[in-house]
């Protein structure tokens, strides 16, 4: 089992064992509070991920082997969570180890059903917005 298979059983574990929704949005809130912070200079107009409705900003460096370090943050502490989620999953992965991980994960654990229109759409441009770094750097990576 690679390793964001690893993390995507880990985390499934620990949302199927919540007994309700209210129970999984307080690990999101919590989830967003333990985010590590930002640093304020990347918190830019080119780090904004496009297509979500709260402020969400995303910047990634190289970081040893190749594998992607990603920071993030968010002006919602939801938004927040659900992006602390996703870097659960792709932080410190190879370029090529985060595009074979499929997003079906979120599917999987009734995130697409249980959140708002707007934030399932922002949820789904910031898995976007990292296979694109993913995608930009398994290129640049290469030379």
């Amino acid at each position: 089992m690679n390793q964001s298979n690893e993390r995507i059983k880990k985390l499934k574990d620990t949302l199927t064992n919540m007994k309700d929704w209210e129970s999984r949005y307080q690990y999101l809130i919590q989830l967003g509070r333990e985010l590590p912070p930002m640093r304020v200079e990347l918190q830019t107009e080119d780090n904004k991920v496009r297509g979500c409705q709260s402020q969400v900003w995303l910047s990634v460096r190289v970081v040893e082997e190749g594998r992607l370090y990603f920071e993030a943050d968010s002006d919602a502490l939801i938004v927040k969570g659900l992006v602390a989620l996703l870097l659960m999953v792709y932080q410190n992965l190879t370029p090529a180890e985060i595009l074979q991980t499929s997003p079906q994960f979120i599917k999987d654990l009734g995130f697409e059903q249980h959140l708002s229109p707007s934030r399932a759409n922002g949820l789904q441009a910031m898995v976007k917005q990292i296979h694109y770094y993913a995608t930009a750097y398994q290129y640049l990576l290469k030379e």
